[in-house]
């Protein structure tokens, strides 16, 4: 009797595990993160420019298709992916780059040492901005296209495979 009550919370462990990976696995339940993120305007903006100067504005990018990579230098991930974003700006895509809660010094140091693939660069010292797109932490990479709509999220860090299979795509759509 003491022994089956000693393995009673493994194997209530046990169900609540099994019970979960059921529900997780269950086909079409799942939405993405980005549900809803799809097809909707891209959010205006006027940031402060890293290393001053006049604001960065959605305006100045209007009409054209372009990236916004949400980045910061505390981000181990943002630096994995400066690779591709610099692949990609050598591609001739255009990238604005947006500073999420990171001190503008801190900022210019990591571009400075990892290069830097964007066309500017808007300072998002409290957040704000990143709320506005719907980010769901750093870095994640949004594509406007033309219209000004958002047609593509990546959350995480971009790869090759990414860049062929998503990012270039989106980039193409109308």
């Amino acid at each position: 009797m003491n022994r089956a009550l000693s393995l009673a919370p493994l194997a209530v462990l046990a169900l609540v595990i099994v019970v979960s990976v059921v529900l997780l696995l269950r086909p079409g339940q799942h939405q993405t993160i980005t549900t809803g993120q799809l097809g909707r305007p891209a959010p205006h903006y006027s940031l402060n420019r890293l290393g001053g100067g006049a604001p960065l504005t959605s305006a100045a990018a209007s009409g054209k298709s372009h990236l916004i990579n949400v980045f910061a230098s505390w981000c181990a991930p943002c630096l994995g992916e400066n690779a591709e974003l610099m692949a990609l700006k050598a591609s001739g895509v255009d990238i604005v780059g947006v500073a999420y809660k990171d001190a503008p010094d801190d900022t210019q140091v990591f571009l400075d040492q990892h290069g830097n693939p964007y066309s500017g660069v808007g300072i998002d010292r409290d957040g704000q901005f990143g709320l506005q797109l719907g980010i769901a932490g750093v870095p994640e990479t949004f594509v406007v296209n033309g219209q000004d709509a958002i047609v593509d999220v990546h959350r995480g860090p971009l790869t090759p495979e990414a860049v062929e299979q998503e990012i270039f795509p989106a980039l193409r759509r109308r």
